[in-house]
């Protein structure tokens, strides 16, 4: 008898274990997304601004509200939402992706509407972006794969 209740709770135990793993790396997901969000909001210079061009700006709306989604996809429960597991791994790669690639381009070759960044690859909020990005991306691909392999 004290087998099978030390049994159980051993296994209660290795459960319990393992499900803290995986909510410390969504809760880093989840993180790095709001950050995203949140160097953006600070670039464009606060939640009322709106960055010149208007295209730009509305770009910007874009990464913002989808940081703040995607964080809310990766840490709530799977029952309080209808979608597949890995909708969340693949909306951050795609938040971390997206902006990262059109801060490359207004620094080499421009972007319709702003050309005065071509070149300024001093701007510390644009590396500290970069790196939140970069990290984003490779912590959502690497979870993408990981659940690619466990089917």
């Amino acid at each position: 008898m004290q087998e099978t209740a030390a049994r159980g709770t051993s296994s209660a135990l290795v459960t319990a274990r393992g499900a803290a793993p995986e909510f410390a790396v969504r809760f880093a997901g989840a993180l790095l997304a709001v950050a995203v969000a949140a160097v953006h909001v600070a670039d464009q210079g606060g939640v009322t601004a709106l960055a010149d061009p208007a295209g730009i700006g509305w770009g910007y709306r874009l990464i913002e509200v989808g940081g703040v989604l995607t964080a809310l996809i990766l840490l709530l429960p799977r029952p309080a939402w209808f979608g597949p597991a890995w909708l969340g791994w693949a909306a951050g790669a795609l938040l971390g992706a997206a902006p990262f690639l059109g801060y490359v381009a207004s620094r080499t070759i421009g972007v319709p509407g702003d050309s005065a960044d071509v070149g300024n690859w001093g701007d510390w909020l644009g590396t500290v972006s970069l790196l939140v990005e970069a990290a984003l991306v490779m912590l959502s691909v690497s979870m993408l794969l990981a659940m690619r392999q466990r089917r």
